[in-house]
């Protein structure tokens, strides 16, 4: 079985945010795909099997398997339209999550995501222990968005991360306008075994739909301000969804030697 590791949402190596993802040509238990997304250790393990209605895609944190993941996705489409099939512009992936679809535009991959049902919820005490700094405003869809004063405020918080395991939302968002792209924002997921994402595209269907709906505009340049760092290409839809774009870089290629 082939792994590649591929550095998503960035144009360079050791940046954006990292994702094995494994090929092969029937289904290891879940056990084992469990094993081997704890080992390697990354915020996600993509695992792609092609089944007779075409590529199916699944999704494991170090500890759980997950509904939808955007930057293993485009690690994912990164991997087929190169080295399985170069000469297709265009894969499509069965998912938990629906048909995804991934296109690939000069060096970026335009993926096609479902938003979610955003609601505006009270800023609490418990959310501003857990951040560090009190929000300004607190939104709620599959993940908690804390929108914050300044960029300064996401880009310096120390959360906690016992914390923060107590707030809404599966994975806890900071979040601010930005001084060079429309919004900067950092996501923790202490809940799926992952203290910090360095680039989350399933949060991004989140945070650039509600700064679409806050700025008035369906495209919304964001930047991932982790340690490592990247950007996200986003643009609204009318039908319900959002098209998430961001380069992609391979750093590794191994052989898995063991019987999963």
């Amino acid at each position: 079985m082939k792994q590649y590791i591929v550095d998503a949402f960035t144009d360079k190596p050791f940046a954006g945010n990292p994702a094995a993802v494994c090929l092969m040509d029937k289904w290891p238990s879940d056990e084992a795909m469990m094993k081997l997304a704890m080992e390697n250790n990354l915020s996600e393990t993509a695992f792609i099997v092609k089944e007779d209605q075409g590529y199916h895609l699944r999704w494991f944190t170090p500890g759980t398997e997950v509904e939808l993941c955007g930057h293993a996705t485009l690690a994912s489409s990164f991997v087929i339209l190169n080295y399985v099939e170069p000469e297709a512009d265009k894969v499509q992936f069965r998912t938990v999550s629906g048909l995804l679809t991934v296109v690939r535009k000069g060096d970026l991959y335009e993926m096609d995501f479902p938003t979610y049902e955003l609601t505006e919820i009270p800023v609490t005490e418990d959310m501003e222990r857990a951040f560090g700094v009190r929000p300004v405003k607190a939104v709620l869809g599959l993940d908690l968005i804390c929108v914050f004063e300044s960029e300064e405020d996401v880009r310096a918080m120390q959360p906690d991360q016992a914390l923060l395991m107590k707030i809404e939302g599966r994975i806890q968002n900071a979040t601010a306008r930005g001084s060079e792209t429309d919004c900067v924002s950092r996501s923790f997921c202490p809940k799926i075994a992952v203290p910090e994402d360095p680039v989350c595209g399933s949060a991004h269907c989140q945070i650039a739909d509600y700064w679409s709906q806050e700025l008035g505009q369906k495209k919304i340049l964001a930047y991932q301000a982790s340690k490592r760092g990247g950007y996200l290409h986003c643009e609204l839809q009318k039908n319900g969804r959002i098209r998430l774009s961001g380069a992609a870089v391979l750093v590794a290629v191994s052989d898995i030697v063991v019987d999963l």
